[in-house]
């Protein structure tokens, strides 16, 4: 029996199946841990909601921007996109029970000494604060407040933690932190315009994991979202986006012993 966190998917169903095969992934017997992304920009996103949704207790799954994206395009909140590919899910018979499963998925996950998520953590969390959080922020993901929530994701907003926040703007500054944040500044504020390699970062913004005495060392911290980053190892962290979307490859890190596997992109 072994555990593998897969890094963002992005509809890429043939280059995943390719994964899974060269990692001889059996569901009766193994586990896997998806950082979210599941869908938008490849072409099957569809194929790759369906298959996620019928591993069942097999795979842990936490909610990516892009997830959001959909959740947003489907409630009427989030704008099309030129390089959207969600179209066949918006349009297929079981639409509605898809979304209803993908709205159940957490924003962290925790075990063993390991915590997932999809993009990061505030520095001033503990792993432990960001369990409640992210426990607090999902209920909210499931009431009246949603649409309003999901639709914060879209904007790019400068967020930054700071005690005394409450109501929609705990639970937003919270889920920019779980679903978008790359890099922050002196301040702990997210540097929300910035997507590109640490090197090309603007002054003063630096990794959010890379801030000293970062609040969440304790614990191993598997997350993707960060294309540029690509497949990273160090300061507590493992970073798994290595560009499927992008034509680069799909990688899996095997939590059991920290192999690293990876997948050439065959989406054109």
């Amino acid at each position: 029996m072994a555990t593998y966190a897969i890094g963002d998917i992005h509809g890429c169903f043939d280059t995943l199946k390719r994964l899974l095969r060269r990692i001889q992934f059996d569901p009766k017997q193994d586990r896997l841990w998806l950082v979210g992304d599941l869908v938008n920009r490849g072409p099957r996103s569809l194929d790759v909601l369906r298959w996620a949704s019928e591993l069942g207790d097999r795979a842990v799954i936490v909610l990516g921007n892009h997830d959001f994206h959909l959740l947003g395009r489907a409630a009427g909140v989030s704008e099309s996109k030129r390089r959207d590919s969600l179209d066949e899910v918006l349009n297929a018979p079981d639409c509605y029970d898809l979304l209803e499963w993908l709205l159940t998925r957490p924003l962290l996950h925790r075990e063993d000494g390991w915590a997932m998520v999809h993009a990061g953590m505030f520095p001033s969390w503990s792993v432990d604060k960001a369990e409640r959080l992210a426990r607090e922020v999902e209920e909210w993901l499931r009431g009246s407040e949603a649409p309003r929530l999901i639709e914060s994701i879209e904007k790019k907003i400068p967020e930054r933690w700071k005690g005394g926040h409450s109501g929609l703007e705990r639970v937003r500054i919270a889920l920019a932190g779980f679903a978008k944040l790359r890099t922050v500044d002196e301040d702990g504020r997210m540097c929300a315009e910035f997507s590109g390699p640490p090197k090309d970062a603007p002054k003063g913004c630096v990794p959010w994991f890379s801030i000293p005495d970062r609040k969440s060392q304790d614990t191993m911290i598997v997350f993707g979202h960060w294309a540029a980053l690509g497949l990273w190892f160090g300061e507590g962290v493992a970073a798994l986006d290595t560009g499927c979307a992008w034509g680069r490859s799909l990688t899996a890190l095997r939590i059991d012993d920290e192999r690293v596997f990876q997948e050439p992109a065959v989406e054109g």
